[in-house]
């Protein structure tokens, strides 16, 4: 077995991007020639995932004089590129070794996933065959994503390989990257053989793909970590003494699972802010920690000169909030304005006075308060070109907290699968070296500043409790009558259920934003918006011991 160097190309692709894609991988091969092998991510040549690109017959014209300059360009090392095949009628996620002008093996994806965001079995066919090609006395055995998350698909390259790859498009979520450490260890386990784990590294749409790949040896230690989030290539030395990882760029500081989602956060916006052409962001600066949060990160991804403010105050607005919002603003170095919403309202109002006479004021003149902000952000959109972020969190977003037209109005949400407790965690880990959000608009208690004195939890319960409510009805499923049975109040669990399903029409109608958590509200949670469901489960947990309200 002769010494090989191996290349881990941890990069971020664009779906549909096809030609650009391919020059990623043929500069990639240039690049590297000492290596005598270069990985690329799951779907590299198209991106992931293309979606339903994938039913289109121009795709694979476009695809196969790619792969053809692939392969021709492949002359000092061999290219493991991830693309879709079709064969005749079908189509499989393949993944293709290529050499000086040639295929030198070919493996389609057994496993296709089809959970979650994902919804590979609506595109692919599965296959069943095993693959090992091999390169200077190595015996090398392919895997795609899915794969090495089921024992059985490994197990066929037992007897047959030295060693495993596995190309990935694993998207990001809080505490993913222990878990595929934990399944790439109890693979290694069952084989013992040294896998390198090749992850893709970018946003695309509500994914963010956080690189995080590994060499993992066959007693399952680490060889190689590449970074969280940071597109990049790394390389080991395989010898017949062991594996080696070589010297590298790949380096970023130690991060923390706050760290980690935060570097999500920053790379969603920088590739959706990118990839969909536009040049700068523009946002509603409250002076509450929404926003301010949202501020930092579009700063951090795009740079200061590429984000512009708004505080936009009303007569229900402190002056604490204008005080902070404005320092923010100069602290970060961003381009910053004040527009009152006072005649815009007022001349709204004016406009309805005839139809409104004898009423009562209530959540109405609240949300046209919201919806005057909307309507000169995207004014401002529309002059400027550039793109609205909007700035609400996941626990607004569950229970309808949040107005349509008004503070939903964007292009992309950075905070829609945070929730409210990590948007705290966040603002602290921003703070980290020195204060950027005002560490007054951490400590109060959060307002939407829509009514005099209005606190968020006039109306809602305290967000320690919203959220571990939310978690447990939305990411786990569980009945409203296991939360209760939990220790949460009857009413808050009740009134907080009511108002996830019934704001479903709401979430429909907002802008994208990426995940973060183990289900969010999007590819993940597919909900109707017209049922009843919902009666039926109040009244399985109000029947017997609980009085129903």
């Amino acid at each position: 077995m002769k010494p090989i160097t191996v290349t881990l190309a941890q990069l971020d692709f664009t779906v549909g991007a096809i030609r650009r894609n391919a020059d990623t991988i043929i500069s990639t091969l240039q690049e590297q020639s000492a290596s005598d092998i270069v990985i690329f991510p799951e779907l590299a040549l198209t991106g992931y995932c293309p979606e339903d690109l994938l039913f289109r017959d121009d795709l694979a014209q476009r695809m196969r004089p790619e792969l053809q300059r692939i392969a021709d360009a492949a002359v000092d090392n061999l290219a493991v590129v991830g693309h879709p095949q079709r064969v005749g009628s079908e189509l499989f996620n393949s993944v293709s070794v290529l050499y000086r002008g040639k295929v030198l093996a070919r493996y389609h994806k057994q496993r296709l996933p089809q959970y979650g965001v994902f919804d590979e079995q609506r595109y692919f066919i599965p296959d069943h065959k095993p693959c090992v090609f091999e390169w200077e006395g190595h015996r090398i055995g392919l895997l795609i994503c899915e794969d090495i998350w089921h024992p059985e698909p490994i197990a066929q390259l037992r007897d047959q390989a030295d060693w495993i790859v596995a190309i990935n498009a694993s998207p990001f979520e809080v505490d993913k990257h222990s878990q595929r450490v934990h399944v790439l260890q109890q693979r290694v386990s069952e084989v013992k053989l040294p896998i390198v784990y090749v992850n893709n590294c970018g946003g695309q749409d509500e994914l963010v793909f956080d690189g995080h790949s590994i060499v993992m040896a066959a007693d399952g230690t680490i060889v190689a970590e590449l970074p969280h989030c940071l597109p990049c290539c790394q390389s080991v030395r395989i010898e017949a003494s062991g594996w080696t990882a070589l010297p590298s760029n790949c380096e970023q500081p130690e991060l923390n699972r706050v760290g980690e989602v935060y570097s999500a956060l920053v790379l969603a916006v920088r590739d959706y802010v990118r990839k969909n052409g536009f040049q700068s962001v523009l946002l509603g600066l409250s002076g509450g920690i929404d926003s301010a949060l949202t501020l930092a990160i579009a700063t951090d991804a795009l740079g200061a000169d590429k984000v512009h403010a708004v505080m936009m105050p009303f007569r229900y607005t402190s002056q604490m909030s204008v005080d902070d919002a404005a320092q923010q603003a100069r602290t970060l170095g961003v381009k910053y304005d004040v527009i009152s919403i006072e005649p815009v309202y007022n001349s709204l109002m004016a406009q309805l006075e005839p139809l409104l006479a004898g009423t009562t004021p209530d959540i109405t003149e609240e949300n046209l308060q919201a919806r005057s902000r909307g309507v000169l952000l995207m004014a401002l959109s529309n002059k400027s070109g550039s793109l609205v972020l909007s700035t609400g969190n996941k626990s607004e977003l569950a229970v309808g907290y949040c107005t349509l037209y008004g503070d939903m109005c964007g292009g992309f949400s950075p905070l829609k699968d945070v929730p409210k407790m990590l948007v705290f965690e966040l603002s602290r880990y921003v703070n980290r070296h020195q204060e950027i959000i005002p560490q007054r608009v951490i400590d109060r208690p959060p307002s939407a500043e829509l009514a005099p004195d209005q606190k968020d939890e006039d109306s809602l319960p305290p967000y320690e409790v919203l959220d571990r409510i939310i978690s447990l009805y939305v990411e786990q499923d569980w009945a409203p009558s296991a939360i209760i049975d939990a220790g949460f109040e009857h009413d808050d669990v009740l009134r907080v259920v009511r108002l996830i399903d019934i704001n479903e029409y709401k979430r429909r109608q907002a802008a994208v934003g990426p995940k973060m958590t183990s289900r969010n509200f999007g590819r993940d949670r597919r909900y109707p918006i017209t049922s009843h469901y919902r009666y039926e489960l109040e009244r399985q947990t109000t029947e017997g011991k609980h009085e129903k309200n």
